[in-house]
């Protein structure tokens, strides 16, 4: 057994700190108050079997859940050897990262094997074990990386992970890169760079960024918009509207204002 565990003090004023960091072998838990801290489980040898709100399931290699603080839950070992690397932390802005992040909670995360998930808590583990770490700043860093992967490699409730997602559009996302700038597309001219229905181009973008193609294309185009804003001071915002894919300038002001909080020229001038 490997256990990290820091002790109550400024860490905990951080906006994410880690409480403790292990890797151990199960046997039976159960936590009829729930833990109280935000805890992450994965098996890394073995198989277990765990249970939150009603519902059971297993974790073999590969797999893990992350549980809010007083969530009651109970795990147990499945095979001879169940062994697991765990994570708890806590902090004022976590509940609001996991959000944005959106990471579930009690529900089983897979991933594929040559992931970088596999060992993250193992080099984590290994670092602080061997490099000071009094204020706990590298531990909550590590931590936040973490959960950036847990968002880009896992897999919740079957879904597609972000990095195979983004694979499989990516001939679209490199088409748009180019061709953002014309007005004229839509879902059809979209749908048919990748030869697939409108149907399931709105389910492979909702799975891997959680928005439609289009809202991808206003994304991808006010950024655009943004670049020219600070890097070319010399193009009026009419031009650059059009440069950028809209069809009209009041259009875009009230799209880059809606999303950016600012209009566009208010914006540039936060850079000249």
């Amino acid at each position: 057994m490997r256990r990290f565990a820091f002790t109550p003090g400024g860490e905990q004023t951080l906006p994410l700190f880690v409480e403790t960091i292990g890797i151990v072998i199960e046997r039976k838990m159960v936590r009829t108050e729930g833990y109280p801290f935000f805890h992450w489980l994965q098996t890394t040898r073995g198989e277990g079997s765990f249970t939150v709100n009603g519902s059971t399931f297993a974790l073999p290699v590969n797999s893990g859940v992350l549980l809010y603080a007083g969530t009651p839950h109970q795990y147990e070992a499945s095979t001879e050897l169940w062994e697991t690397a765990y994570l708890t932390f806590g902090g004022p802005s976590v509940a609001e990262m996991l959000h944005t992040l959106k990471l579930q909670e009690g529900v089983p995360v897979r991933w594929d094997a040559d992931a970088p998930l596999t060992g993250l808590l193992r080099d984590m583990l290994d670092r602080l074990e061997t490099e000071p770490d009094l204020f706990g700043l590298n531990a909550s860093a590590d931590a936040y990386r973490f959960l950036i992967a847990l968002r880009h490699y896992g897999r919740f409730d079957n879904r597609t992970d972000i990095a195979h997602g983004s694979e499989r559009l990516r001939p679209l996302l490199e088409w748009l890169e180019l061709h953002y700038a014309d007005a004229e597309i839509g879902l059809a001219e979209m749908s048919g760079v990748l030869d697939v229905p409108v149907s399931t181009l709105n389910l492979w973008f909702h799975h891997t960024f959680g928005l439609s193609p289009y809202a991808y294309l206003v994304q991808l185009r006010l950024r655009k918009a943004k670049e020219l804003l600070i890097g070319a001071s010399d193009v009026t915002v009419k031009e650059i509207a059009e440069r950028v894919g809209f069809r009209d300038a009041s259009h875009f002001v009230a799209t880059f204002r809606r999303k950016t909080g600012l209009p566009p020229r208010q914006f540039r001038r936060l850079y000249e």
